[in-house]
């Protein structure tokens, strides 16, 4: 089973294989996605202060480290109550 969510500048995927044992069948893909950098320009990728990735970086993990990823960031980006 495929899954995907794609935003302005990424492209988040899931994959999945609910009868497969082997390695890399379970995997958790983000990517980045070309896009305007400027009101003119298309391309050049995403920078910030911390560093800079291209369009076509993809990230590929299993889903035990995907799991472990989205932990860490719920911890540090728990919800607010207003």
């Amino acid at each position: 089973m495929t899954r995907s969510k794609n935003t302005k500048r990424f492209n988040f995927q899931i994959n999945t294989n609910d009868k497969s044992h082997q390695t890399g069948a379970n995997t958790v893909s983000i990517s980045v996605k070309d896009y305007p950098i400027s009101n003119k320009t298309i391309g050049g990728g995403y920078s910030t202060s911390v560093g800079t990735v291209t369009p076509g970086q993809t990230v590929t993990m299993t889903v035990k480290e995907a799991k472990a990823f989205q932990r860490f960031l719920n911890q540090y980006f728990a919800p607010t109550v207003d």
